[in-house]
């Protein structure tokens, strides 16, 4: 997991100021499984983590996801400081996503991320032909994913499962770069006013879809518990 710089960051954890989210200090006696963290098991746990991770290391967390991870990969285009990209890797760690590509600038706004990237595997690019390139070695399709002319409407696509969705910018949507670079564009479908949805809640539909379309969903924590 990469360690990128902690410029732009924002709170952490939840609120402190509000209820007790989490547990308290595990009662004794304390669990002797290596997974275990012996600071949490004495100070208690308030971490943004299913049930099932609770008192866990991080690395013990990320040993134990990198198991479940789906081959669904997800970039994002970030020339111009775009505030989704916290949002994005929240919720791709949600779906278990392989790896978030982040594309452009290397800094970025993780207060949207709510310290989910310290458990989901992050890649930056200098550039979209490096992803692409990354694509094409790993077996990933590229998907864009935008608003465009001959798009192919995102609701009756059918997403490959070895994948890379590919996002543009709030403002610009995908760069040239990127649409060339795709193998298929893809669209969501709308009925409103505005020209686009936020960035962020478009990649949560595009991820979503691929869920639909490609996970088990009995190994989902709602369905195998936490």
């Amino acid at each position: 997991m990469s360690s990128e710089d902690s410029a732009g960051t924002g709170p952490t954890e939840w609120s402190r100021t509000g209820p007790l989210v989490g547990v308290g200090p595990h009662p004794q006696p304390w669990p002797t499984d290596a997974r275990y963290d012996p600071d949490l098991l004495s100070g208690g746990d308030t971490r943004n983590v299913v049930d099932r991770y609770r008192y866990w290391s991080r690395e013990a967390i990320v040993a134990d996801l990198d198991r479940r991870r789906h081959p669904l990969h997800v970039g994002i285009e970030n020339f111009g400081h775009d505030l989704n990209i916290g949002t994005v890797v929240r919720t791709a760690n949600a779906f278990a996503v392989s790896t978030v590509h982040i594309v452009g600038r290397r800094r970025w706004n993780r207060r949207g991320a709510m310290v989910t990237d310290r458990y989901q595997h992050l890649r930056h690019h200098d550039t979209v032909t490096s992803v692409v390139e990354f694509a094409a070695l790993a077996g990933l399709v590229v998907i864009a994913v935008d608003n465009l002319p001959g798009a192919v409407p995102i609701e009756t696509a059918m997403l490959p499962r070895n994948c890379l969705l590919l996002f543009g910018q709030e403002s610009s949507g995908l760069t040239p770069a990127a649409r060339d670079g795709a193998a298929m564009t893809v669209s969501i479908a709308q009925f409103g006013s505005t020209r686009s949805i936020n960035a962020g809640v478009a990649a949560g539909i595009a991820m979503h879809t691929w869920i639909r379309q490609h996970a088990d969903l009995s190994s989902a924590w709602s369905a195998a518990g936490s």
